[in-house]
Parts: C-alpha cells; structure tokens; sequence
C-alpha cells in the first residue's frame, strides 16, 4: 500500500494551549478532531506542504517551526474512507503571521493537554496527546554536588521559571535522610503544580505522596508490570530496555548517555544518529539524557524525544 505523506502542525499558544480542527463533511472520518495540516504534494519537503495547509485551512503562515517527530499509521477503512498508511510528520508552530480562520467550514478549538474537551480525536494521535501533557524539561536533583541550600534555592527559582517535572535521585543519602529531603522537594514542588518521582523506590513515593517512581534499567528489566496508580518512567540504554518499556507502558523514559558525562563517564555515548534512531518507533515518550543542557531541546526535539532530561545544568 502506498504510504500517504502528511505534515502536522501543532500550533502553540505561549500557556502551552494548542488548535485542534475537526474534519469537515465530506471528507474521510468527518467530525474527528485532529491537529491541522494535510497531504504533502510531489517535490515539497514536510515544511513547505505545511506552510501551504495552513494557509490554506487558516489563512495563517507560519514563521517559527520546530521539526518534532515522524510517525506511521494505518488506518483501517471506515464508511466514509479507503484503507490507507500515512506518515506524519510532526512540527511545533509557535508563531506566525495572519489571524485564524476556519477556511474549510471546519470547527477550531484551543485545547490543554491535560484536560481535553473535544471527542472523537483522529486515532494516530494518541501518543502526541500523552506527549503534549509532559514538559520538554525532566530536571534531575543534584544534592550531592551542590549542598542541600544552595540546591533548594536553584529548585524554587526554576520552578517560578516554571519546571514542573522532577526526579529526586540521590543514592547517597541514608533512608532517613533521603525522607526529609524529598519532604523538601515535594513541598516546593506543589505550589507550583510540579510533578515529582523518586527514583528506584516505589514504597518511598507513596509514603511521602510523590507523584510516581523512575526505576532504574535494572529494574525495569526485572518488572513484570507498571507500578499501579502512580507515574512510572525508567532509564533505558539500548533498544531491548525501551521495547520492555514501551510493552509495561511506561509514562515516559530517559535514553542515556547522549554525550559524555560525569555521571557515565566510562559509557560509550549514543550520539544524536543514534539516539534518532533507536527512538524512532518508539510509543512512549523519551528525553535525552548525558551532558545536556537547555540549548539541546530543539535537537532533541528534531530527534523526535519529549524532551531533554539535566542533572547539573538546570540548576547553574
């Protein structure tokens, strides 16, 4: 079967809210909500077809895109439509020029990704929802280095710059210790509606009310399901780890080391190439983890990762 290229937009307000169009009548799967965008046409790349959609469904012209991730899909033939594959490819829009409008007698709704009002919602799209309602920065704490103050005061001013996930991993601190630290991180964390996991100890979360649990690679390989009613991200270095990941249905997970780092410093790193291509089918969403800092996001992003995961340069 012939593999239909689109290319998507997801259009993003400054507040994280992003457009979603239903499918106007007449053509296939009519009523479903979807991002906008369409069918790339013979000798146009993925960005020139989806400057053109836009301009076409919305009058708009996008002036700042963001290469995100590719994805393939098949969908079955319905009522309305034929059987078909299509590959989508996916850009982050954050600005442009012109002012919306429905040009295809199509309905337009800004949504959040962690409270959806629309339904039916185009079946491809399921793991870009679960994507959009994590944040591009996955900060992990660094007590050990810094010293717990100064660390508290670098956590409060990222979290009024608005982080909001963060694992707590510090493997050196005795178990009460460790209990009165994440105490401390929890309690900064929620006035801000940040998310906190700790790492490796699923007990640990639930006692101290921490949002979920990052397992180690160890333990995600000796896992026989996802850890009931809390998040539950691990760290992944090869292809089996992520497709056991993928299989327990993780939230989300880490794939290290990008580049060279102090905390790996005897790994061989992945590199970008790699790290793109080991993520490429991947269901669940994945941040780069090694030697990375803020200025890495757009190519983590281009690599098709959430985001990027940091435990000493979020906090300088």
């Amino acid at each position: 079967m012939k593999v239909v290229q689109v290319a998507v937009g997801i259009l993003q307000k400054p507040g994280g809210q992003f457009l979603m169009a239903s499918r106007p009548a007449g053509k296939g799967w009519a009523g479903w909500w979807e991002f906008p965008g369409g069918k790339i046409e013979v000798n146009e790349t993925p960005e020139q077809g989806l400057s053109r959609e836009l301009q076409e469904e919305l009058g708009i012209t996008p002036t700042k895109m963001q290469a995100w991730l590719t994805r393939r899909f098949d969908y079955p033939a319905t009522h309305d439509s034929v059987a078909k594959t299509v590959k989508l490819h996916f850009y982050f829009v954050t600005e442009w020029q012109g002012t919306l409008e429905a040009k295809e007698g199509q309905q337009l709704c800004w949504q959040t990704p962690v409270n959806m009002t629309i339904s039916p919602v185009l079946p491809a799209n399921a793991l870009i929802m679960h994507s959009l309602a994590l944040p591009t920065i996955y900060a992990i704490t660094n007590l050990h280095e810094m010293g717990e103050q100064p660390f508290l005061n670098a956590l409060e001013s990222q979290l009024k710059q608005g982080l909001k996930l963060i694992q707590i991993r510090e493997k050196q601190l005795a178990p009460s210790d460790l209990v009165g630290f994440a105490g401390k991180v929890i309690a900064l964390a929620k006035p801000h509606q940040a998310k906190v996991l700790i790492n490796s100890n699923v007990e640990l979360a639930r006692q101290l009310g921490a949002d979920g649990v990052h397992l180690t690679s160890a333990q995600l390989m000796s896992c026989l399901q996802k850890p009931a009613n809390i998040m539950a991200s691990a760290s992944c270095h090869n292809a089996a780890e992520l497709a056991y990941a993928e299989k327990l249905g993780l939230d989300f997970v880490v794939l290290s080391p990008i580049n060279a780092t102090k905390s790996h410093d005897n790994t061989m790193p992945l590199g970008w190439q790699n790290f793109a291509q080991m993520i490429e089918n991947c269901d669940i969403p994945v941040y780069a983890l090694g030697g990375m800092c803020v200025l890495d996001l757009p190519q983590a992003l281009q690599c098709g990762a959430r985001g990027v995961a940091m435990q000493r340069a979020i906090w300088q």
